[in-house]
C-alpha cells in the first residue's frame, strides 16, 4: 500500500467517533481536511485567529473548507494576554501551541469530537520545534508525522488530489521574524507584515523579513537576488517609510528556521 492509501486509512480511522482538525489553509492541513472531508464522517475544521498569523490567511482558508464541504470555525486567541510568550523565549513556540491547542482541544470535547488532529509532517521533527512537544502532551494526532510523510511528498499527494494550494509557500508564526529574548510588540508585527506584503507585491513571492533592532534583513531563494536588487531602490525607500532604518539582503538566501542558528 503506497503512503497516500496509508494516509487515507489511517484519517478514516481517527475519524470514527468525530475529527477535529486545526487548519491554517496551508497544504499540511489542507490534505488532512481533504482527505477527512470524504470520510463522511464527522469532520470540523478549526482555524485560529491570532495575532502572531497573517491576517491575509483566514479567507483563503475559508473558501478551501467550503470547497472541501467542510464545517469550519474560526476560533480568536490572543497571544499578547500572554506575556511570557511576547518575551519571545527559546520555547515560545512550546507556550503558543500549548495555549492556542488547549482551546482546540476543550472546543472538540465540548462538541463531541473525540480526535484532534494538525497538519505537522516529518520534515518538522528535524528543526527546531518545541511546539510538538505540546502537541503530544495534548493527545493531538498528526497523521502526516506519524506515517513518515515529508513535505515534498505531502505537496506531491495534494497535487495528485487536485488541491489548488499544493504548491503554497509556507507561512510560519511572525514571531519567527525577530532574535529570542527581543519583546514582540503589536507595532513590530504590523511592520513586519506591511514589509512583506510589499516584497511580495515586487513578485517576491518566498520571503521573510528578520527584525535585529531597526535593521530589516531580507531572505528570498537565491534565484530571486537579481528581483530585489533591481528594485532595491524603491524597496529600501518603501521599508524605511515603515518604519526601519537599515535594509539589507542576506546573501546566504531564504532559509526556514534562521533564527534558530545556535540552539541546541
Amino acid at each position: 500500500m503506497n503512503k497516500l492509501n496509508e494516509l487515507k486509512g489511517f484519517i478514516d480511522r481517527i475519524a470514527d467517533d468525530g475529527l477535529c482538525i486545526a487548519f491554517s489553509g496551508g497544504v499540511d492541513s489542507s490534505l488532512i481536511l481533504r482527505i477527512a472531508s470524504e470520510t463522511g464522517k464527522r469532520v470540523h475544521a478549526v482555524m485560529f485567529r491570532t495575532s502572531l498569523h497573517p491576517a491575509a490567511d483566514e479567507p483563503e482558508a475559508r473558501k478551501l473548507a467550503q470547497e472541501m464541504g467542510a464545517q469550519i470555525t474560526v476560533m480568536e486567541i490572543d497571544e499578547f494576554s500572554n506575556p511570557d510568550i511576547l518575551k519571545n523565549p527559546v520555547d515560545r513556540c512550546y507556550l503558543c501551541k500549548k495555549m492556542l491547542f488547549e482551546k482546540l482541544v476543550e472546543f472538540a470535547h465540548e462538541n463531541g469530537y473525540k480526535t484532534v488532529a494538525d497538519g505537522t509532517n516529518a520534515d518538522d521533527h528535524n528543526e527546531y520545534r518545541p511546539g510538538i512537544q505540546a502537541l503530544g502532551e495534548l493527545g493531538v494526532v498528526s497523521p502526516l508525522a506519524e506515517l513518515g510523510i515529508t513535505k515534498n511528498e505531502v505537496r506531491h499527494f495534494a497535487k495528485e488530489l487536485g488541491i489548488r494550494v499544493h504548491n503554497k509557500p509556507s507561512a510560519p508564526c511572525m514571531a519567527t521574524r525577530f532574535p529570542y529574548n527581543t519583546e514582540i510588540t503589536r507595532e513590530s508585527l504590523e511592520k513586519v507584515e506591511l514589509a512583506e506584503n510589499y516584497l511580495k507585491q515586487c513578485g517576491l513571492e518566498v520571503c521573510r523579513l528578520r527584525v535585529h533592532s531597526d535593521i530589516a534583513r531580507i531572505e528570498v531563494k537565491e534565484e530571486d537576488f537579481e528581483k530585489v536588487l533591481i528594485n532595491r531602490k524603491n524597496i529600501a525607500s518603501e521599508l524605511k517609510k515603515i518604519g526601519f532604518t537599515y535594509i539589507t539582503l542576506d546573501i546566504e538566501g531564504f532559509r526556514s528556521g534562521s533564527m534558530d542558528v545556535g540552539l541546541k
